[in-house]
């Protein structure tokens, strides 16, 4: 009985360590019908686990005076393409495309993104 029981514990204790792994969700949160473009400036970037994130504000068209956020991929992919968390800096201008949270909020999953210098960034090794 006592193994029986150790043997329920355990595997509720797998149960519940995994439900990260469980949850993530890839690109189902985002509208893979639609891609959106802005330009705007860096606030800020976030480059830890799972995903690096930008922040940036909007200043033209539609979406002017909006703060966006962009989903890329994992800081140990962008490192293999050459970034480090110096990449991309507050007050820097970018041009980010990507398709948008499919509840509206202001969250992209980038699919493009062009640096300050006018030169589209790697978004994976293999670019």
């Amino acid at each position: 009985m006592r193994a029986k029981s150790f043997l329920l514990a355990a595997v509720a204790a797998f149960v519940v360590a995994s439900q990260p792994v469980f949850g993530h969700h890839g690109g189902a949160a985002f509208d893979q019908s639609k891609t959106v473009t802005f330009t705007g400036t860096v606030t800020e970037m976030n480059f830890a686990n799972p995903h690096v994130l930008v922040y940036w504000d909007v200043k033209d068209g539609e979406a002017a005076g909006a703060n966006w956020s962009g989903w890329l991929t994992a800081p140990n992919k962008l490192a293999r393409a050459g970034w480090t968390k110096r990449t991309l800096n507050p007050g820097d201008k970018i041009t980010v495309t990507g398709v948008p949270h499919k509840s509206g909020q202001h969250i992209l999953q980038i699919r493009k993104l062009v640096g300050p210098d006018g030169k589209e960034l790697p978004l994976s090794e293999n670019q």
